[in-house]
This record gives structure tokens, C-alpha cells and sequence, in this order.
């Protein structure tokens, strides 16, 4: 009667599966492991690194060079009075001018016109003639009045007979001449429209007394013999045009 009462009882539970013992458990697959990435991590932290390291490097390693600081025209050096010293990274793959070396930059010419700003190197100067093609380099001496006061190398200027004598100075070859031969210029007209101040002598080298001034003009060379000529004479003025820095 006991038996049948308590499996009576038993029979209303509802039925719970038995839990597994500790140790009947599945075993966890162990985590896998990929030390190529992990090598792979490590040397992009040691590139990173490095390079950090080499901009710091390379910024610290500045060289004093050349830069221009007024317009260089052809045919003209580069000095004090037009250039000053900057410090730049250095790269052995530029050939920067550097400032040590101004002495010798100075007996070079410049190939082409160099604008101010710019940071010089090697390629842009020769040693010999760098005169443009059709060119020609006239020296002329001007008394106080035949110049303006503020006149420097890169102007342009026009350039005029202005003989006293009324003789006037021939002149070949250039436009307005009639024939194949020399024509005489009135006092007062154009020997040149457009030339260019190649050089300028230093105020010190002016003479204080009368105030001459000695300038270098870069003219085309049919027009060379006739301001030579009237260079020669003293009568040459000049006068700034268009195209000139003022």
C-alpha cells in the first residue's frame, strides 16, 4: 500500500533531465593562435618608430643657403646686396648654394632671370658669357640728371641721345634708320625704347663730387654702336619705361 501511494506521487513531478557531472563536460576547443600577425604588429610599431625617429633626425640636420632677395636678370651675380642666407632641410639630391659660398657665387653669371624668393642652386649660374641671343652689353657713365635717383639692376629703361653739340650720334641698323647705312640722331630722341640695367656701381663707387654714375645696359646689338657711340660722347640719359620694377 506504501509502494503504490508514493509511486502515485511520483508519477504527478514533472519528469527533469539529470545534469551532467562536472566531469562529463564537452572540452572548449583552445583558442587559436596567429603569431605571424602578431610579429606582423610588432614591426609596423618599429617602422612607425623609425620614422618618427628620421623626420626628427633630418629636421634638426638645416643648412644655411642662398636666397635671392631682389630680381636677378641674365648675366648678372648674385651678392650681398641682392641675396640673403636662410636655413633649409638639407638633401644631397638639391645642389644648394650655401652661404659659405658666396665668394665664389659672385664671379658666376646667372643663366636667366632669378625672381626674388627664390633658393639658388648650382644650375641656375655659368662662368662664361650668358648674354640672351641677339644681345649685347653696353657700358655707359652718367652725369647727375641723365638717371633716375632710385635706378637698380632688372629696370627697364628707354635711352636717349642728349648731345649739347647738336652732332648727334649715328645709328645702325636699328628701327626708324633709312638704308643700309648709318643715319644721324637729332638731340633728344629714343637711341633705345626697351633696355635693360644689367648692373648698377655701387653708391660708394659713384663719384661724390659731381655724382656720375657707371651702368651696365643690356640692349639688342644693333642698337650697341649707337649708344656706344654716344656713350663715348657723354651723351646718353636714361629714363624708366613700362616693364620696369618701379
Amino acid at each position: 500500500m506504501k509502494i503504490q501511494e508514493r509511486t502515485g506521487a511520483g508519477a504527478g513531478r514533472a519528469a527533469v533531465p539529470a545534469q551532467p557531472s562536472v566531469g562529463d563536460r564537452l572540452p572548449t576547443p583552445p583558442r587559436e593562435r596567429k603569431p605571424a600577425l602578431a610579429a606582423l604588429a610588432v614591426l609596423l610599431i618599429l617602422l612607425g618608430a623609425l620614422g618618427a625617429t628620421t623626420l626628427v633626425l633630418r629636421a634638426g640636420d638645416r643648412i644655411e643657403v642662398v636666397k635671392v632677395t631682389q630680381q636677378v636678370e641674365a648675366g648678372q651675380s648674385v651678392d650681398t646686396s641682392n641675396a640673403t642666407s636662410v636655413m633649409v632641410a638639407s638633401d644631397d639630391s638639391i645642389h644648394y648654394v650655401r652661404w659659405d659660398q658666396l665668394d665664389t657665387l659672385k664671379t658666376l653669371k646667372a643663366k636667366s632671370t632669378i625672381y626674388p624668393g627664390t633658393i639658388v642652386v648650382g644650375e641656375m649660374f655659368t662662368s662664361g658669357s650668358s648674354l640672351p641671343a641677339g644681345k649685347a652689353s653696353v657700358g655707359v657713365a652718367l652725369k647727375e640728371g641723365q638717371y633716375p635717383a632710385d635706378i637698380k639692376p632688372g629696370d627697364s629703361v628707354a635711352v636717349y641721345n642728349v648731345d649739347s653739340s647738336g652732332s648727334g650720334s649715328g645709328k645702325s641698323g636699328s628701327t626708324g634708320s633709312t638704308g643700309t647705312g648709318s643715319t644721324s640722331t637729332s638731340t633728344g630722341s629714343a637711341l633705345v625704347g626697351n633696355a635693360k640695367v644689367a648692373t648698377v656701381a655701387q653708391s660708394s663707387d659713384a663719384t661724390v663730387s659731381t655724382g656720375n654714375l657707371s651702368m651696365t645696359l643690356l640692349v639688342d646689338q644693333a642698337d650697341a654702336a649707337a649708344v656706344a657711340r654716344a656713350a663715348s660722347a657723354g651723351a646718353v640719359a636714361v629714363v624708366h619705361v613700362s616693364g620696369s620694377g618701379n
